[in-house]
This record gives C-alpha cells, structure tokens and sequence, in this order.
C-alpha cells in the first residue's frame, strides 16, 4: 500500500507532482481547525507543513500510530514539538538551505534599505515633497559588520558584505577559526562584537540562550549610530528597548523582518524614526517557495519508501546511497539489541556498541540508533530508532560506539556489551547472505538464524541434555523450526538457540529450567 502525506499547509503545486511521481499519495488539506487535523491525522503517513500548521503534542498524540514523518518546508520548526515527536518516533524534517539565498539577500536588502532610508525617502518623494536634505545616508563601504550566527545564512550574509568591501566580524560558540577563515571572517566574542559593530544583523535560531541576545543592556553598549537588522526570528532583540534607544538616536535605524507576536498588527517599534518593517518576507521569493517545496517532497519520499533521512532534527542522517546497504545491517543491530534487551533483568547502566570489520565504514548512527531500540524494546514497548537515544539519555544510560577495520573471522561484526547492576553481557552477530545472525553469546560461538520466537538455553555440556529438550518441545507440542549449539568445551558451559514454529509458555520453560544442568532457559521474540 502507497504512503499517503497530508500536506496541511500551502505548497508549489511541483510538490504534489513529486510526490505522486515517487509512487507517495498526498492530500492537500489547508487551512484546517486544530479539531478538523486531529480528526483525519491518524490515517497518513506523513505530514508537510509551512509555518501555519501546529504539530504540537496533541496533534502528534493523534497521529502516533501510523506517522513516520512531519516535513516543514523552511527552516524553522518552532511549530513542531520536536520533543514529542522524537517521543512517538516520529521523525521531523526541514529544509534549511532551501531558502538560504533568499533570506540571506533580504538582509542585505533591508541592510541597504536602512543605510539610505529608502521607503522614507520613497513616501516623501511619492507624496510631492523634495526632501533632499532630510534623509541623509551612510556609506556600507568600509564600516564594520557584525553578524550573530555564522551558519549557513549567516555566511552568505558575509559573503555579500565582503563583495561589498565592509569589514566582517562574528559571534558565533560553534563557528571554528579554521571555518572564520574560510569564511574571510573575524571571529569574536559577543562584546567585541557590539563594540565594534557599525551594523549588526542576526542570523540565529531562537532558543533560551539566544532570547533577547540584544537586550537593554547589550543594545546600550553598541556603537552609537549603529544599525541592526533581524530576519531571523523574533524574540532576539529586546523591542521595547529597541524604540527607546531609536527615539533617543543611539541606534541609527533597524529593519525588521520577524517580530515576538506575528502576524505584528501591531508593535512597539512602529511609527519609530527610521525604522523598516516587512511581514515575514525573508523566504518569499519565487525561487525559494519553489525550492524548500521540492526539497521537502523529495525528502519525505526518499524516508517513506527507502528510508533515506534527509536534514532530520531528531534522527541520524542517511543518504540515499546508504539507504540499500544499511538496511540489512539496521536490521541485524536491531534484532542482536533484541536479543541483548531481553536476556538482561537487571537495571541498565551502560551500552556499548563495537563495529567490527566493512561495517566499521559505514556511517554507523543508524545502527547505534537501531541497536538501542532493540535493546530498550523489551521494557519500553514503544520505543523504536528515533525515540532510542533520547530516551537511553534520558534513563542515564551510557551509550559509547568502538570501530575497528578488521574483524577476525567475519567481514563485518556488529557486538553490543551490556552493563548492569550485577554486570556485563555481550552478544555478536554478522550477516550470511544479507540475512542477520547470532554468532557469539557469553563468549561462545555459534551460527544461528533469527527465527519469530525463539528458544535460549545456557546449560553444561552433558550427555542426554538434546534428547531431553527435544522430547519436552515434542510433548508440549511446539515443532523446532532451527537448532544452534555453542559450547566452551566437552562437559563445560553451553547454550543452545532453538528456532521454534509455537510460543513455549510458562509451564514448559518451567519444565526446561528443572532438566538436569540446565543454568538458565528464556523464550526470545522478534
């Protein structure tokens, strides 16, 4: 059966034709209540949304069952609860180069429109008025700019103002100095930056720490004359103590693009003296509405039918190209940390996940996240690869990964050591012909096949013990689909992993863990 998306909020047109030519059915739906999305969420797979939708928690709550996938096309995901989403193992998606250019040519254009007050000088003129001497500029050339966030948008905000022959500084705590001088870039502390700045634009998410960056405090301390532009998210600049240092004419002019409240009816800093404002304009181009509506298509595609994941914000990133030759390993982490998950009944403090051999060059993030999930499972029924490290962390449990190039008997070995209270447990397994299988438990080898339900025994290597257990299953009716055995040596600790077509209950593995040496007897799921 096709996946079907619900596209809830106005998109191009060519992402509707994309997702039909990749074989995904979209519905388009806009404009719907909260009540109207809750009532029809939970029959898609997946939801595209812009900025107007709200996948808050109850929408999510709604949805959890069948949702794999919520796309936003544009960077921001303030509207979604990434939080609860990443709880439902739903993955989030956005698209944040789709519309970079864009908003990063609107700065410079409300840059420029500030430094020259041109919609002022455009009224004035409009309105039969001359006023050649009331509206005078300031020159870019030369003057310092002082950009907060040097991400993506951010650079090429600088990229354009270095073309423009002004000098550049940035703050940024995740901006390298190798990456400040690719960028051609000082990289500088936040009060270097207001100290020096002769225009200062922002180009950051908004988060707690970022809130009110420029605030009362920290717009007294920038250059008088200063001009500050914000097309990134309302809420980084103080507003109230913005108005009063325009009116006051320490701060030169600002142009605003994003505001705390929007749509911004109205705002403490309108009607102030060289003050630009635009309604959210920073992504509405034809070029970027197009784009960021394809990407988010194209992503949702590639994760519904491959399982490709694309700029996701709670999930590790796999490519198109990995997609086909992960799945197998995927499916091999998962079902080894199945395995691990329900042989362990004590408190978990620590996973580690070793990569052994060809795999070890994989991108092995998925796997780790696969692993996990397998792991937790058994205890918490819902959890699966996107929710997985977030609740691990949650839980206090250690997650470390090893690699190493060479893997002695396989050309790829996936091992997960589990820690407990009462101490470690390690499991390896490999794939045979794409299919995953156990290979070592309790440091023992063996080969055997992941079968729906299956049959652990750890016993002593004695005589008798096979036909005993056989002539158990056959009695109680359960027909062995795949027998495996490991051993340490004749008449020392062993273990067996039986294939079997029916579930052994608890009366018969009672019976088990009563034969004769038998230390240890569990029925296994998957």
């Amino acid at each position: 059966m096709a996946p079907r998306v619900l596209i809830a909020d106005k998109l191009s047109p060519a992402a509707v034709d994309i997702f039909k030519q990749r074989g995904v059915e979209a519905d388009v739906k806009t404009g719907l209540s909260k009540d109207e999305l809750l009532k029809i969420i939970g029959d898609y797979d997946g939801l595209a949304v812009r900025s107007a939708t709200k996948a808050d928690k109850d929408v999510i709550a709604a949805a959890a069952k069948k949702l794999k996938v919520i796309g936003r096309a544009g960077i921001g995901v303030d509207n979604v609860d990434i939080p609860a989403a990443t709880a439902a193992g739903i993955v989030v998606m956005n698209t944040p180069f789709g519309n970079s250019i864009t908003t990063a040519e609107h700065a410079i254009a409300m840059m420029f429109a500030c430094a020259r007050q041109l919609p002022a000088a455009d009224l004035s003129t409009q309105a039969g008025k001359w006023e050649k001497n009331r509206f005078m500029g300031v020159e870019l050339y030369g003057k310092t700019l002082g950009l907060i966030g040097a991400g993506n948008i951010g650079s090429i905000v600088a990229d354009r103002a270095l073309g423009l022959k002004m000098k550049v500084v940035a703050y940024d705590p995740f901006l390298s100095p190798e990456r400040a001088v690719e960028m051609g870039v000082e990289k500088v502390e936040l009060d270097q930056l207001l100290a020096r700045a002769d225009v200062i634009t922002l180009h950051t998410p908004l988060t707690d720490k970022t809130r009110n960056i420029l605030s009362a405090e920290n717009l007294a301390r920038t250059k008088k004359g200063v001009l500050i532009v914000n097309c990134a998210r309302g809420g980084l600049v103080d507003e109230a103590a913005l108005r009063k240092l325009l009116d006051e004419g320490h701060v030169g002019g600002a142009a605003f693009d994003v505001f705390v409240e929007e749509p911004a009816k109205e705002n403490v800093l309108f009607g102030a003296e060289n003050f630009i404002a635009t309604p959210h304009l920073g992504a509405s181009t034809v070029e970027a509405q197009e784009n960021v509506a394809l990407q988010v298509a194209e992503q949702m595609s590639d994760y519904l039918l491959t399982g490709a994941v694309t700029n996701a914000l709670n999930s590790p990133s796999v490519t198109a190209e990995e997609a086909p030759r992960l799945k197998p390993f995927v499916a091999l982490a998962e079902k080894l940390g199945g395995f691990a998950g329900q042989m362990v009944d004590f408190g978990i403090k620590a996973i580690d996940i070793a990569y052994e051999g060809e795999v070890s060059a994989l991108n092995t993030r998925p796997l780790t996240a696969a692993a996990l999930s397998g792991v937790l499972r058994p205890m918490l029924e819902d959890v699966n690869m996107v929710s997985a490290p977030a609740v691990a962390k949650e839980r206090g449990i250690t997650v470390s990964e090893s690699k190493q190039d060479d893997s002695p008997v396989y050309e790829s070995l996936v091992r997960i050591t589990i820690t407990t209270e009462k101490g470690k447990r390690s499991f390896a397994g490999s794939l045979l012909a794409g299919a995953p299988r156990v290979v070592e438990v309790k440091g023992m080898d063996l080969d055997a096949p992941f079968a729906p339900t299956m049959l652990y025994v750890n016993n002593l290597d004695k005589p008798g013990f096979i036909g005993n257990l056989g002539a158990l299953l056959a009695e109680a009716g359960v027909n062995i689909a795949t027998f495996n055995l490991g051993r340490v040596a004749a008449g020392e600790d062993a273990i067996c992993l039986v294939g079997v077509d029916q579930d052994p209950d608890a009366a018969l593995l009672g019976k088990i863990q009563a034969l004769p040496h038998v230390k240890e007897a569990r029925a296994l799921r998957f």
